[in-house]
């Protein structure tokens, strides 16, 4: 529960009363528009109706989720996006704080009941199912590797108790890497400057696609504009593993990531066909990464034998068929390619 307090604007007092005002503006001949203004009000009046359209479109499909506890008292709030027709909604680990049941309140005020089918804490995300049998509206998850910086991205939620909520920015960066509750890193986050606040977590960023492109996750405190979400294709994983076995069974790496791209001399030199890969921006100490010799500023290119083109590639490529195997790894020292064996293990 949070308490808000509303402070009034008020009208300072003028020096003048409104008698002795000057009224020339009443008698100013209105002036002609250019071209250029009329321009900028069809942008203008374009951004807008694509905003508006997107949040008529997706905003049934965004929800309130109220956690209880084990004992049944309310643990807190937050925000969760319906992705199949069936019940099944997608929402931050941190949301549903280990629990097993939350209430699920729809935009049209109904309010049904959820369980808690799994939840993943290294990348931050959960998964719902609603429990009564009803077609619901459900959102589409889109292809965030398709994603460039400058997009528009629109967040809905429920932040501070105000339900569905919008704000609209757009993708400041992308491939981020994030702590987890459990200080290891998420990677491929979004970052964007459509502004989040508590009670957001768990809520969909969407593209003017009307796509949701990412799971709002975290702000820094004090900073403005700096906020991040799981981006879709870590979501999409996530939601797999988590229907199939309840949580997700990883092989364990232990580097941070970031997407850049290939420097174009290096590529055309070395024959390589793509254009980005992920760049280790951490090794975790006595990690298989670590004991393979792996550093930081290493640019990934392939992990057994399939191509890396940047972060998100990583949380696809480590799955479970890994565990316990060596693989070679690919990558660019420098300006050389090097390839190294990886003992991987499962992550815990």
């Amino acid at each position: 529960m949070f308490d808000t307090v509303f402070t009034p604007i008020l009208n300072e007092p003028d020096s003048e009363t409104p008698e002795t005002q000057p009224l020339t503006a009443a008698f100013t001949a209105p002036r002609e528009t250019d071209e250029t203004e009329n321009d900028d009000f069809l942008l203008l009046d374009a951004y807008s109706r694509s905003v508006t359209k997107v949040v008529e479109n997706l905003a049934p499909s965004v929800v309130k989720l109220d956690i209880r506890n084990a004992q049944g008292r309310h643990a807190g709030s937050g925000s969760g996006v319906i992705v199949s027709p069936d019940g099944l909604l997608l929402t931050n680990s941190h949301v549903v704080q280990g629990a097993r049941r939350t209430e699920v309140t729809l935009l049209d005020g109904r309010r049904l009941s959820g369980r808690i089918l799994g939840d993943d804490p290294d990348t931050d995300l959960a998964l719902v199912r609603i429990d009564e049998d009803t077609h619901l509206p459900a959102a589409k998850l889109g292809d965030s590797k398709r994603l460039k910086p400058g997009e528009i991205a629109i967040a809905i939620g429920n932040p501070l108790g105000f339900d569905t909520s919008v704000t609209a920015g757009v993708i400041s960066a992308l491939g981020r890497s994030l702590p987890a509750r459990g200080g290891r890193l998420i990677d491929d986050i979004i970052q964007t400057d459509a502004s989040l606040n508590p009670g957001n977590s768990g809520g969909p960023l969407v593209s003017s696609r009307g796509e949701v492109i990412g799971i709002n996750t975290a702000i820094i405190a004090g900073a403005q504009g700096i906020c991040f979400a799981v981006a879709a294709n870590t979501a999409r994983f996530v939601l797999g593993e988590l229907v199939r076995h309840g949580k997700v069974r990883r092989a364990h790496l232990g580097i941070g990531a970031t997407t850049i791209p290939l420097p174009r001399r290096i590529a055309l030199r070395l024959g390589l066909t793509q254009k980005s890969g992920a760049m280790v921006s951490a090794v975790e100490p006595n990690s298989p990464a670590d004991h393979a010799g792996l550093l930081t500023g290493d640019i990934l290119l392939a992990l057994d034998g399939q191509a890396v083109t940047g972060a998100e590639d990583l949380i696809r490529l480590l799955d479970a068929d890994k565990i316990e195997r060596t693989v070679p790894i690919d990558l660019l020292r420098r300006s050389d390619q090097r390839r190294f064996w990886v003992a991987l293990h499962e992550r815990r």
